[in-house]
């Protein structure tokens, strides 16, 4: 499967593998970054979904 047509996710996932290694990042902080954007994006997507809940 070609870059081109993979999903988003995939998309996006290989955009920031490619900045964390072009800037050297070392994996455990790549991780704990990682684990901080999670919970980030985890809260959004609760509230986005609670606020159409509601609606």
């Amino acid at each position: 499967m070609s870059l081109e047509n993979a999903p988003p996710e995939i998309k996006l996932a290989v955009d920031l593998i490619m900045l964390l290694e072009e800037n050297t990042i070392e994996a455990a902080t790549v991780l704990a970054a990682l684990e901080i954007v999670k919970r980030d994006f985890q809260k959004k997507l609760q509230s986005a979904q609670e606020n159409s809940s509601a609606d």
